[in-house]
């Protein structure tokens, strides 16, 4: 597996079915691998990038197979592959040794799938506003009952961003859109492939210390809805941003960051 491009602060390694686009801060700090959402890529993490290394944390982002510059493979490996495998295949090739985990939205679906699969390569584990992709029947149930009807065919800005940023901040929520126009390449599913369904019993499982950290206006992933799911991790806390949509790390970066680093530093 090699470097076959870089390009400022990012580059591509050649992993099992994969052009992997990935940034990486450097340096002798503890790393910490984000996760993007469903409606991102690693322009989505800027705001964290920047205050993770400031704290001294060497910060690791990479775009999933199939969005922003990843590019899919076929030639150099299958395209069953789920992206926990290619998180692994990162790492590896990164030479990581234990590092903590952060997932938001769609990102925290992989960063559970990755915990139950490798918990021995975790310091922490970290999920924002999402959830959980969890298949039990009594998670189903409560998004059918808290979903508003029809909310998946709105712009993705008006399901994913609160309204206070939308009112507040009308650059933020341009470049925001730009970021997700650009996220996905042409016939690429929505849904990150998972190892495994992410179940209850999957996560319960899961021996990592592990951070909540649910959004006050998340319309998606609202808090009562990821107090069930998270009930059932064997050690967790949990934090609320207030005022923040389904995007909370874009939305109020620092607040979400000075949560992200009280709880790593302390794991």
């Amino acid at each position: 597996m090699n470097v076959t491009e870089r390009a400022g602060s990012g580059a591509h390694a050649e992993l099992p079915g994969v052009k992997l686009w990935f940034t990486d801060t450097g340096g002798a700090g503890v790393p910490i691998v984000l996760l993007h959402p469903n409606t991102g890529t690693v322009e989505i993490w800027k705001p964290q990038t920047a205050g993770f290394a400031e704290a001294g944390y060497r910060v690791i982002a990479f775009d999933r197979r199939g969005w922003g510059k990843s590019i899919p493979d076929p030639a150099s490996g299958s395209q069953q592959s789920s992206i926990a495998d290619d998180l692994h295949a990162l790492v590896e090739y990164l030479k990581l040794d234990t590092f903590h985990l952060l997932g938001v939205a769609g990102g925290g679906f992989i960063a559970l799938d990755y915990a139950a699969w490798h918990p021995e390569r975790l310091r922490s584990l970290i999920v924002g506003g999402s959830t959980g992709s969890i298949e039990d029947k009594e998670i189903a149930e409560i998004i059918a009952r808290v979903a508003i009807p029809e909310i998946r065919k709105q712009s993705a800005h008006y399901r994913e961003i609160g309204p206070s940023y939308r009112a507040a901040n009308p650059d933020g929520t341009r470049r925001w859109i730009e970021i997700d126009e650009h996220a996905r390449q042409p016939g690429v599913a929505f849904q990150p492939l998972l190892r495994t369904p992410n179940t209850l019993a999957k996560i319960a499982a899961i021996p990592t210390p592990t951070l909540i950290i649910a959004a006050d206006a998340d319309l998606l992933a609202p808090p009562a809805l990821m107090r069930v799911w998270a009930a059932h991790l064997q050690h967790h806390e949990w934090a609320v941003i207030h005022g923040a949509g389904h995007a909370m790390a874009w939305e109020q970066p620092g607040a979400f960051n000075d949560m992200v680093l009280d709880f790593i530093r302390r794991h």
